[in-house]
């Protein structure tokens, strides 16, 4: 989901359109069950004739498992009927042209986003939604999901300063001292010496409530990816590493994503592995990011599945699950009406991974990699895929597979726009 608000929000910004926002007032009740169910009458208004009989219910209601469902089922249908055509990489995204012009939507649940290229042809689809449905008119896009999005001089900045407070507040960490890193570089996340929490729950909530802040801030996302990975029997000392991560946080309330309006129409891929990273199982982590021109708009930092023999197929792993996404965004892109004119541009600096990308013969040398890695073979010899090496001081996606200096974070988190409000 992240991905897709990026990409979209970022065509918006190149191609000029219109971002405006709907909210539909009580959805669920709009959705038609299509399964039986009954309900107790409601106490207080039980009938008086047979105060024991159950209501069957035609219309969905808010608390049960189907009205989701239903609401997004009886809303499809609707859009489907005014010609709109939904997305086959992305349900929740309907496309809709008139000629030259072209509406696009994304819905999440009663939240509807939508993006067009004529002032007119959003306003006719407004009033189309509001002849069906109570409807919410909020006007131009500002705020959506609890991500602000604030135009400056650039384009777009996406910022959640306000759900970063309510976190710091809701912890009683608002007063801390900040840190320049959200990770120490000393600390050993798999030591046992240190006790083990008596209640976990508190660690559970910190560390779910930053999963969300990670959509506009890749700076946090390895940091949060490694206290993720011990929610299970959290200790002391991870407890204190997580409050780091408020810490920086607290310093860094105001920093966002930054997209920029004058961006080209090409995507490029950093990926990277901290190859046996992990002190404990040996695995390594799976790193990267992605570019549409300018702006990024997915990223990633996660621990692979099982321990890769080599570094070389450490990296290799990372470079195709890198190009498994760019796949996807290219079909979403296809799905817009969107067709790049340049090859997809892979970048990685491991000299091993790229030369195996590219050899196709089958050796003792890698034996060992799983053959539905190898995918990425076809995309380079069709031309879709241009792998190249990075030299390490500019690989951009160190910052999603180790603990960095103070320095190196800084520069790596300038590098992929993120930075502060105050600077516009």
């Amino acid at each position: 989901m992240p991905s897709i608000v990026h990409l979209v929000l970022s065509l918006a910004l190149q191609k000029n359109w219109y971002m405006h926002q709907l909210d539909v007032s009580n959805a669920f009740l709009h959705g038609e069950l299509s399964e039986t169910v009954y309900m107790r009458q409601p106490k207080g208004f039980e009938h008086p004739d047979y105060p024991k009989y159950v209501c069957k219910l035609q219309r969905a209601l808010y608390g049960l498992k189907q009205s989701p469902r239903a609401w997004f089922h009886r809303l499809a249908h609707f859009l489907l009927d005014l010609g709109f055509k939904q997305c086959v990489s992305d349900q929740s995204m309907f496309i809709f042209h008139s000629g030259a012009d072209c509406i696009i939507l994304l819905i999440y649940v009663d939240d509807i986003v939508v993006f067009g290229s004529s002032k007119s042809l959003v306003s006719k689809f407004i009033s189309s939604m509001s002849s069906e449905f109570s409807m919410k008119d909020l006007g131009q896009l500002d705020h959506f999901l609890g991500i602000e999005l604030k135009c400056n001089s650039l384009g777009l900045l996406l910022l959640q300063h306000r759900y970063t407070t309510s976190l710091l507040h809701r912890f009683r960490l608002e007063k801390c001292k900040p840190v320049l890193t959200p990770l120490h570089s000393k600390l050993d996340w798999n030591s046992t010496s240190s006790p083990l929490l008596e209640d976990p729950s508190i660690y559970r909530q910190m560390v779910g409530s930053l999963q969300y802040l990670c959509f506009t801030r890749p700076d946090i996302q390895f940091a949060v990816n490694l206290a993720s990975q011990f929610l299970h029997q959290p200790r002391q000392l991870h407890l204190q590493a997580v409050k780091r991560i408020f810490r920086y946080l607290a310093g860094t309330i105001d920093w966002g994503l930054q997209l920029y309006k004058n961006s080209s129409l090409s995507l490029t891929v950093f990926s990277d592995s901290d190859w046996a990273g992990c002190s404990a199982t040996r695995r390594s982590t799976t790193g990267f990011c992605i570019f549409l021109g300018s702006n990024l708009i997915s990223w990633s930092a996660k621990k692979q599945p099982t321990v890769a023999r080599s570094s070389t197929k450490a990296e290799y792993r990372a470079l195709v699950i890198a190009t498994a996404e760019a796949t996807w965004l290219q079909y979403i892109l296809r799905d817009l009406g969107v067709f790049l004119t340049s090859p997809v541009a892979a970048k990685c600096d491991n000299i091993g991974a790229i030369h195996l990308a590219h050899n196709p013969v089958f050796h003792s040398r890698s034996k060992h990699v799983a053959l539905d890695y190898h995918f990425v073979r076809e995309k380079i010899s069709h031309g879709d895929l241009v792998f190249s090496h990075v030299h390490t001081s500019e690989q951009l996606a160190d910052l999603f597979t180790k603990v960095l200096a103070s320095s190196r974070f800084r520069d790596l988190t300038a590098n992929l726009h993120v930075h502060s409000s105050r600077s516009d």
